[in-house]
């Protein structure tokens, strides 16, 4: 069980600006099945997280998601093991990373994606121990 956080992730993120609006941002997740955005500067790199959950919060459509997004987003490097990504999911309850390389966002990996991993390597249980042949000495 050695992938890499490049073997799970998800290439083809879709970024967003922090002046792109609220009903943009529901527009992308909507059409993609998505449930969050990274949110990226002008050199692409991770400077927010809009989830749908912080659509669900009371703000006008046309706010810019900078209003909504949770700043300080949480990365890991493209070429790390999967258990990186596990161990910074887990101790912050996050449900996505940002999959940076060279500062860059390159994919997006979720719980979902690890969870996938884990059942692609299911537990088998090995073949119980063999009795003895000999029944064993009473006293």
């Amino acid at each position: 069980m050695n992938s890499t956080i490049d073997d799970l992730m998800v290439p083809d993120v879709v970024v967003i600006s922090p002046d792109t609006t609220v009903a943009e941002a529901r527009t992308h997740m909507l059409r993609g099945g998505i449930h969050s955005l990274p949110v990226v500067n002008e050199r692409g790199a991770p400077v927010g997280m809009v989830t749908s959950t912080d659509l669900m919060a009371d703000c006008p459509s046309d706010a810019p998601v900078e209003q909504v997004m949770t700043r300080g987003v949480f990365t890991v490097p493209r070429y790390a093991d999967a258990h990186v990504a596990a161990r910074v999911m887990h101790n912050h309850k996050l449900h996505h990373v940002v999959v940076t390389h060279e500062q860059r966002v390159v994919g997006i990996l979720s719980s979902f994606d690890l969870l996938r991993l884990v059942e692609e390597h299911r537990f088998v249980m090995k073949n119980p121990p063999t009795p003895p042949r000999r029944s064993p000495r009473r006293a």
